[in-house]
């Protein structure tokens, strides 16, 4: 996405709001997503994915909330390993810009798919990254990581310390769109 942002800024007297993604907060700022199923070796594995570079794959930013619906901006990087999770709400993904392999389908700009609440899934950005919008009909959900042992978290880490050198010079795909 290019710097329209998606961050409230009221307009009431004109019955709308404008929102813009260059000022959106994180994810993790709003709170909106709750991580469960946390144990031991969980909490040790993904704070080595974390020592790793895991953050330095992704950005996920909450470009619209309200109590019943929400919006957000996901740009993960080539290769970022997105583990195997599920979600307590039904998420319908758009798709803006790069390609993604979900199974044993490839998705581009344009493209999208749907997930039901507690449906696992996991997908793999392609060689530019994908960036995805998430529309969701809850404000806060969950994100419950199947991958629960110590040795899942570091095979993560390990593909992640792979990547990461590979990760710092990337820009979002759309970027190309706007050049």
């Amino acid at each position: 996405m290019s710097e329209t942002s998606l961050t409230p800024h009221a307009a009431p007297a004109a019955g709308y709001e404008i929102y813009r993604t260059s000022t959106a907060p994180t994810l993790d700022e709003t709170a909106h997503m709750e991580v469960v199923g946390m144990n031991p070796e969980f909490e040790a594995g993904i704070t080595r994915a974390l020592e790793a570079g895991f953050a330095e794959g992704n950005v996920v930013k909450t470009l619209f909330s309200r109590p019943g619906f929400s919006l957000t901006y996901a740009w993960f990087k080539s290769g970022f390993p997105l583990p195997l999770h599920t979600h307590d709400a039904d998420c319908l993904y758009y798709i803006v810009a790069g390609t993604l392999q979900l199974g044993t389908d490839t998705l581009g700009a344009g493209d999208g798919f749907f997930l039901p609440a507690d449906k696992a899934y996991r997908y793999t950005p392609g060689p530019d990254g994908v960036e995805v919008l998430e529309f969701r009909g809850q404000e806060n959900f969950n994100i419950n990581f199947l991958a629960k042992s110590l040795p899942a978290w570091e095979k993560i880490a390990k593909s992640v310390s792979e990547r990461r050198a590979d990760w710092t010079g990337e820009v979002a795909p759309s970027s190309a769109l706007h050049a």
